[in-house]
């Protein structure tokens, strides 16, 4: 297979798109717009994942001095081989080699030398490896509403960090919205360049979410609650009314004590610290260990705990939650009714 490669300048980020040489200068500005939907193309989540995974693979395979480029299916392979077998004590699970090995051509393609998944040497073995160590879904654990109310009482309420936290856990579990949804919304339309939605308060009603997700755009009608303690829309208003927010992101780094607010935008790895933070504090699954509840909670807890506690059409549910079909809305689902038809008895057993 030769001798590495000594370029590994592409090791660290995803390549951009390339100016075309040449190119007349009436259509450079065009050129620029061309490079910025390649940019938009993917998701900034997607596009650091895959930057992280090209970067572990040009890592093993300058260990195994085997050239990166041109893409070769038998180094492909041994690399997945490396991955599932824990080779250098790096095993991981199937969904993960799946995620690298898509990572890996689209790398290969920006690079314009594309791969070929479908050739033997990579098909075979990730059929080997989906037969020998695929295993059954790990599901987060939804987050009901009587757990979601338990964990909004161990926030502080007379600090802007704790407002801005009841905020976003109402306002996620009632909309069934992703992490990345949450962090991602502005006060307004057309506010920010890194914007994924915004909001729209509608008195008496409710607040509408404008989304941008991975199927296009879709909105979210997040009604009021019962009660002022519980309802996300209450508690956006006095998060955004007390932060003095009127422009731009809507969910802020909060420092100096909880009193200051930043103009950066949340990450949203926040969220999923927020959710499993409070749901431990919460005493959430109390029957199990510390260890297994920290394992138990993510950001997903608060679309499950939606789509398994509305009573509602399953219809209602998969287009709050913005699903192609309602399967995939079942498996949100952790207090369906499996065995409502019995088709034992049915068939007269």
């Amino acid at each position: 297979m030769g001798q590495p490669s000594d370029d590994f300048s592409g090791e660290n980020t995803a390549p951009a798109a390339q100016p075309i040489v040449g190119l007349p200068a009436h259509l450079e500005g065009l050129a620029e717009r061309a490079r910025d939907y390649v940019e938009a193309a993917s998701s900034a989540n997607t596009r650091r994942a895959y930057a992280a995974d090209w970067k572990h693979f040009c890592a093993w395979a300058r260990r195994q001095h085997l050239d990166v480029l041109p893409p070769n299916p038998q180094t492909v392979g041994l690399y997945i081989t490396a991955q599932a077998s824990g080779s250098g004590g790096d095993k991981k699970s199937v969904s993960t080699i799946e995620r690298r090995l898509s990572a890996l051509t689209w790398n290969f393609s920006q690079r314009g030398q594309p791969l070929d998944r479908k050739d033997r040497h990579i098909a075979t073995v990730l059929a080997g490896i989906r037969n020998s160590h695929a295993s059954p879904p790990r599901q987060k654990e939804a987050i009901l509403p009587e757990d979601l109310i338990t964990m909004l009482e161990t926030l502080d309420r007379a600090g802007l960090r704790g407002l801005r936290d009841r905020a976003m856990l109402l306002l996620g579990f009632a909309g069934g919205l992703r992490r990345s949804e949450i962090v991602g919304l502005d006060v307004g339309r057309d506010q920010t360049e890194d914007s994924s939605g915004w909001i729209e308060f509608f008195p008496d009603k409710g607040v509408l979410v404008t989304l941008r997700g991975k199927t296009g755009w879709r909105e979210v009608e997040i009604g009021r609650g019962s009660s002022d303690a519980t309802c996300p829309v209450v508690a956006l208003q006095i998060w955004l009314k007390l932060a003095r927010i009127g422009h731009g992101p809507l969910f802020r780094r909060v420092a100096g004590q909880g009193k200051k607010v930043g103009a950066e935008r949340l990450n949203d790895q926040e969220v999923a610290r927020l959710v499993k933070r409070t749901a431990l504090a919460a005493g959430v699954r109390g029957d199990l260990s510390e260890g297994d509840r920290a394992t138990k909670f993510s950001g997903h807890s608060l679309r499950a705990g939606l789509a398994s506690s509305a009573e509602v059409d399953e219809r209602h549910v998969q287009k709050q939650l913005g699903h192609a079909s309602a399967e995939m809305t079942r498996r949100y689902q952790r207090r369906r009714d499996r065995f409502r038809v019995n088709l034992t008895k049915a068939s007269g057993l």
